[in-house]
């Protein structure tokens, strides 16, 4: 059975709060409309950062690896950064092995994130 992605915005005056709150992100389509979702909320807004909240994510599928590749490099263009927080040492591990981890910032938590 397929689970939609619920994701949350949550946007600041410079920047950006985006919550994962599905436990795993794996069907293309939903990854393909919740990148379309950010892509075009940076757009419209402009911020200089972005924060990804992974803390109830237990599971992704590599196509998202390539949906936070993309929002970086939207970002990059404008400046801006992407961070990634509360992500759990299984899932960090794929950042490792793809050297992803040299391309992003990692925080503990959002709440540090924004700061």
């Amino acid at each position: 059975m397929k689970e939609n992605i619920d994701i949350e915005i949550i946007g600041r005056q410079d920047s950006a709060t985006i919550v994962f709150k599905t436990a795993a992100i794996s069907d293309a389509n939903e990854i393909a409309a919740s990148a379309e979702l950010i892509l075009d909320y940076i757009e419209k807004n402009n911020p200089k950062s972005v924060v990804i909240d992974f803390e109830k994510v237990k599971f992704f599928s590599s196509q998202v690896l390539g949906m936070l590749v993309n929002i970086h490099n939207r970002l990059a263009r404008g400046n801006g950064r992407l961070i990634i927080a509360s992500i759990n040492p299984q899932l960090y591990r794929v950042f490792r092995i793809t050297n992803l981890d040299k391309i992003f910032q990692f925080l503990p938590d959002s709440e540090s994130a924004v700061k």
